[in-house]
C-alpha cells in the first residue's frame, strides 16, 4: 500500500521522477506513488517542488508536508498533517499540474 493514515498523519510512499516536462501524477510505482516533477535535482530543489505539488494537492500549507525519508534518493516517504483530502484522489488528479515551480 502506497499510504498508510495514523494519529491524524497521511503517510504517503512515492517514487519520483525530476527533470520532466511538467508536474503529474503518473499512477503505481510497485508499492509507490509515481510523481513526475518538472524541477531537476539539483540542491534539493526537486525536493522543495515535491512538498509544494504535495500541498498543493492535499490543500495544506507547505509547513505541514514534511519529507521524512529519502532526501537523496527517488523513493521517498512524505508526511501530511491536516489534510482531510484522502490519498486516493492523487490517483484522480493525473492531469499536468500548473503549479508553479
Amino acid at each position: 500500500m502506497w499510504h498508510q493514515h495514523k494519529e491524524g498523519v497521511i503517510f504517503l510512499s512515492l517514487y519520483i521522477q525530476p527533470g520532466a516536462k511538467h508536474n503529474e501524477v503518473i499512477g503505481l510505482h510497485g508499492k509507490a506513488l509515481k510523481i513526475r516533477l518538472a524541477t531537476p535535482p539539483i540542491e534539493g530543489r526537486a525536493n522543495e517542488a515535491l512538498l509544494r505539488f504535495i500541498a498543493n494537492r492535499f490543500n495544506v500549507p507547505i509547513r505541514n508536508v514534511e519529507l521524512k525519508q529519502g532526501a537523496r534518493s527517488r523513493h521517498k516517504i512524505v508526511l501530511i498533517n491536516g489534510s482531510t483530502i484522502k490519498p486516493e484522489c492523487l490517483l484522480d488528479m493525473n492531469a499536468p499540474s500548473q503549479d508553479s515551480v
